[in-house]
């Protein structure tokens, strides 16, 4: 593709993108966007900290903060600056599948599995979402570009800019690594030299955050979060299921591989493709290589590593995903697979809007507006009580009511925090330490959850993620004698304030 059509190509994405996103680019900041990534962004805007100070650093690479920074820099600090700069990084993921799919099948197998990319509900949400695994997603697929065009040195570049983007991305050298075996390029210089590349500027990264805070990454309880305590069988074992229920199952995917599947089974044969085309057909070949072992690696790492089991920790697998499902797909007579196709798409945009009968988090799908907006209409009722009361609730309302710089307040309020909503955080809670209590629906929880109807299951999750119920308003009501003075709904999620 051209330079001049690629860019075209590009912005035309770009718009397309921005106009579906159009009601979600004013809002505030979510959840960890909140707590941790707009802080430790605005640190390096305003002071040129790479290691923020307003929020507990937790060492990971800084190229999204400074993305961000920069953008603030050029275009004023502002949500809609925010996410139409993270709405761009999507849109060059999407074009960035477009192109590594027509390097290894034809150009509407390509233009389809972006399309779905595109459309697929996580990578919707994440679309406007300043977190890092977007751009990660970005960089992993221009390497596995790179890597099927032998350009080890583009590769290099890629792999590096992953890794400071989000430093978990330095898995994907192992994948790449065995690539260059399987080719016979593993004892080239040039090879060996682009797979340690990486590894320099996470070195160096390491270094400098050891040196300011004493730790290699995090900090203590971070790292008691996401690492010692999830090396339990258990932990790893139930992991592992869920991220083969994120890949396979979640938001339609299942849809997807059923249509691979068939056109693996029902399809034609690959080896058309590769005596009418040998090269394109050994191309595919080391794509759906690249393709499975990283969803391999990403897979087990993810479910050793990580305390929270989030469904983004996994995006940067899913461009190369789609496009080997849709190539699947595309063994199918041609009015099959594109019925196919259609059919995922339509589904996927139901989903961005459908929440499971289960517990899951809100960043999964548009759920997560619905959260912010519930918490705007919330900050702006607590915003007008005369008295300055004190407000008793859990992080993330705890920073949403004390950082105007998220979106949500003009001045800071008086914030009380607890842990959580659990009875045991409010064990501690004295009646004369607050004034009102602001309690949210922090999980989904809907009115016909699955778990409910499965205790043991429900009791082993909730022991493993220290998952708890939160606890009843009437009770808190009775126990601390509070009254409800307003409460906010949204599609099964809630606010309800209680006043003295």
């Amino acid at each position: 593709m051209r330079l001049r059509s690629a860019v075209v190509v590009l912005v035309g994405i770009f718009a397309a993108l921005l106009a579906l996103h159009a009601s979600v680019l004013r809002l505030p900041y979510f959840w960890d966007e909140a707590g941790y990534y707009i802080p430790a962004a605005y640190d390096f805007y305003r002071r040129g900290r790479l290691i923020p100070v307003s929020t507990l650093p937790t060492g990971h690479t800084p190229l999204l903060m400074v993305y961000l920074a920069l953008l603030w820099k050029l275009f004023g600090f502002s949500t809609l600056v925010t996410r139409s700069g993270m709405i761009l990084v999507a849109a060059a993921t999407v074009f960035a599948t477009l192109a590594l799919g027509q390097r290894v099948t034809r150009r509407e197998a390509a233009m389809e599995a972006a399309l779905l990319l595109a459309l697929s509900p996580l990578f919707f949400a994440q679309s406007s979402l300043a977190q890092l695994d977007l751009p990660a997603a970005l960089f992993t697929t221009l390497a596995i570009y790179e890597l099927l065009v032998g350009g080890w040195g583009g590769f290099a570049v890629a792999a590096s800019l992953a890794v400071m983007t989000k430093e978990t991305a330095v898995i994907f050298l192992l994948p790449a690594a065995l690539y260059a075996w399987r080719r016979h390029e593993f004892a080239r210089r040039r090879v060996w030299m682009s797979l340690l590349t990486p590894l320099a500027p996470l070195l160096l990264w390491t270094a400098y955050y050891h040196h300011y805070t004493g730790f290699w990454t995090g900090n203590a309880s971070y790292l008691q979060y996401n690492l010692y305590s999830t090396l339990t069988p258990a932990h790893i074992f139930t992991g592992f299921l869920r991220r083969l229920y994120e890949i396979l199952i979640a938001g339609f995917n299942w849809v997807l591989w059923l249509g691979a599947f068939a056109g693996i089974k029902w399809g034609r044969s690959p080896r058309d493709k590769i005596e009418s085309d040998p090269l394109r057909g050994r191309q595919e070949g080391d794509f759906f290589f690249l393709t499975f072992s990283f969803a391999a690696t990403s897979v087990v790492f993810h479910s050793v590593i990580g305390g929270a089991v989030l469904s983004r920790y996994l995006l940067p697998v899913f461009p190369a995903l789609y496009l080997a499902l849709v190539i699947w797909i595309n063994r199918l007579p041609r009015a099959a697979a594109r019925s196919v196709v259609v059919g995922v798409a339509v589904l996927f945009v139901a989903a961005w809007f459908i929440n499971p009968p289960y517990p899951f988090p809100y960043e999964d799908n548009l759920a997560y507006s619905e959260f912010i907006r519930l918490h705007q209409q919330a900050a702006r009722f607590l915003a007008r009580q005369t008295g300055r009361p004190r407000i008793l609730t859990a992080w993330p309302a705890t920073d949403e009511l004390s950082h105007p710089i998220l979106g949500y307040i003009n001045q800071p309020l008086r914030v009380v925090r607890i842990r959580g909503f659990s009875p045991a955080d409010f064990q501690s809670v004295s009646p004369d330490s607050f004034d009102l209590l602001y309690l949210y629906s922090r999980q989904w929880n809907p009115p016909r959850n699955w778990l409910s109807h499965a205790p043991f299951f429900r009791r082993k999750i909730q022991k493993l993620f220290n998952y708890v119920p939160t606890v009843s308003g009437k009770n808190l009501a009775a126990r601390y004698h509070l009254h409800r003075i307003a409460i906010f709904r949204d599609r099964g999620q809630w606010v309800k304030i209680y006043a003295k």
